[in-house]
């Protein structure tokens, strides 16, 4: 491969202007011509720079709206062009086409048009060809050619100019050719993923999806994995939209959890009052709904004292003071939240290692979308879960209907359980979870377990009996056997709300309706694998 490379020419033609006369002007200082098209152009010019239009080098004029501006052999065959081929140069001479040695592109804002609400054929307009098509061409060349897709690389490209005389080296070209291909890839599964969407096509015959590198980390879910976080460029509020006010970098399974955690406590709408999630290691060891913020944080973090060390917070309303000074009693790795006073911002400062995410904004829960996981040749690509279930859904199946107070109970354990881990048991009283049994094989264990670790709360707390005594229950898949109803039972639960759905659910709500239970189908499971 050839090595250093004088950058004498280039070309630029970009939308977003961020850095462009900056860029310019240095590329100009350092002797560079430079050709350019459109409002590119007339930036460069009304900065004082000298700027050749690309149609003075194509003889043609940018027609048919701008659509054909840069698709000409004076320009590609600039950027494709061998130049240690003999043909290609003889080619070159015989038909005046001039080497470009940099090219500088970034596309349409085809992303931005989309997440805008625009129409099919303001969004169609947005697609960049030409753009793509010298991208493409530049980065085959990295022999020959320098292409930047990416405004921070504007500084990178300078700083390797000046440190090669002028010219770019291959490892720098090689790497900025790499990023080329990937911005084009990304920009190809926008587009067609939005015409999935909008063509209304549930399993298109290709998928594609992309994401921007936002952190490398330290490590993923164990130190000898290397792992790295991408964001999507959506603006649903999250981990991936947030800013982060302290504490030290998050890690792999800190990004894992904090997600699970701010999703969960989405499911409970502000404005019907302060809730708290407790996550640890994906699932909620606790979450309940207070009259305060801090007083849902207790509730939420009584469920299960011992998981809750050194687990994450998510909140639905923002932190105030009260709250920050009951969550630094215990060592926590993350709390996010709308917002925070300035006051809890000063409490958690004490706490150097303790992370403070804010987002301006919950996820709305029941926002479509796509969740995607690898397996082994392929992965797997359905709907997100933004099933919803109301009072007006439920249908009672036993002799016995909840009270209206156990009817609040169960839709709010309902909710809890579509983020717990298959097979999943949530026991809740008074809006607040109690006990919760999570990623079992048998769903009877998960009965078994969630009932132990409210006997183990009920003593810590110096309680006469356990909190599961008078609660609600909630299955997130249906109950195949009367056994694990049985064991809610026996744990003192006085309602049950679960899918229905089984073969056997005569013989579960026969069992129901002896033990005195009222039991309520949503006709729709939660599954979480």
């Amino acid at each position: 491969m050839t090595d250093q490379i004088p950058v004498r020419r280039a070309l630029i033609s970009v939308s977003d202007k961020t850095g462009l006369v900056e860029l310019g002007r240095a590329l100009a200082d350092r002797g560079v011509e430079l050709l350019s098209t459109g409002g590119t152009a007339r930036a460069l010019r009304d900065a004082g720079l000298t700027v050749k239009d690309v149609s003075e080098v194509t003889g043609f004029p940018e027609m048919m709206d701008g659509r054909v501006k840069t698709l000409h052999p004076m320009v590609h065959g600039g950027l494709l062009a061998l130049r240690d081929n003999a043909d290609h140069v003889a080619a070159m001479e015989e038909h005046g086409i001039g080497a470009i040695d940099l090219l500088v592109v970034n596309l349409y804002p085809f992303e931005e048009t989309v997440a805008k609400g625009a129409d099919w054929a303001t969004c169609i307009e947005n697609i960049d060809i030409g753009g793509p098509a010298m991208i493409r061409a530049a980065a085959k060349n990295h022999a020959f050619v320098t292409v930047v897709v990416d405004v921070e690389d504007y500084d990178k490209l300078l700083g390797d100019m000046d440190q090669h005389g002028g010219a770019t080296c291959p490892k720098f070209r090689r790497k900025l050719a790499q990023k080329a291909y990937a911005r084009t890839a990304a920009y190809d599964a926008a587009v067609s993923n939005w015409m999935a969407g909008a063509l209304e096509i549930e399993a298109p015959r290709r998928r594609a999806f992309a994401g921007t590198l936002a952190q490398t980390l330290r490590y993923g879910e164990n130190p000898h994995q290397r792992a790295a976080f991408y964001v999507d460029g959506s603006d649903r509020p999250g981990v991936a939209t947030a800013v982060q006010h302290q504490g030290k970098e998050l890690s792999y399974n800190n990004i894992n959890d904090t997600d699970a955690a701010f999703e969960l406590v989405a499911e409970f709408d502000p404005a019907e009052g302060p809730a708290c999630a407790i996550i640890k290691h994906a699932n909620p060891s606790g979450v309940a709904r207070g009259k305060t913020l801090v007083e849902a944080y207790k509730a939420a973090f009584d469920c299960d004292r011992t998981s809750a060390f050194g687990g994450i917070v998510a909140l639905n309303q923002p932190l105030d003071a009260d709250t920050a000074r009951e969550i630094t009693g215990i060592f926590t790795e993350v709390v996010i939240a709308p917002g925070a006073t300035e006051e809890a911002k000063e409490i958690f400062a004490a706490k150097k290692n303790l992370r403070l995410l804010t987002t301006e904004g919950l996820p709305d829960p029941r926002a479509g979308g796509l969740a995607f996981r690898q397996v082994a040749g392929g992965f797997l690509v359905q709907d997100k879960d933004n099933g919803f279930v109301g009072l007006d859904d439920l249908k009672v199946v036993t002799k016995k209907a909840p009270t209206e107070k156990q009817m609040r109970d169960l839709l709010f354990a309902w909710k809890v359980a579509k983020h717990v881990k298959s097979n999943a048991i949530v026991y809740v009283k008074d809006q607040a979870t109690v006990g919760v049994g999570a990623g079992q094989m048998s769903r009877v264990d998960s009965a078994l377990i969630a009932a132990k670790k409210a006997e183990r709360m009920a003593e810590a707390l110096g309680l006469p009996q356990p909190l599961t005594v008078g609660s609600a229950v909630a299955s997130d898949a249906f109950f195949p056997f009367p056994d694990g109803l049985m064991e809610a039972a026996g744990a003192g639960a006085t309602c049950v709300i679960q899918p229905g759905g089984s073969m056997r659910d005569d013989e579960v709500i026969a069992a129901a309706d002896e033990a005195g239970l009222a039991m309520v189908f949503t006709a729709m499971r939660h599954f979480r694998h």
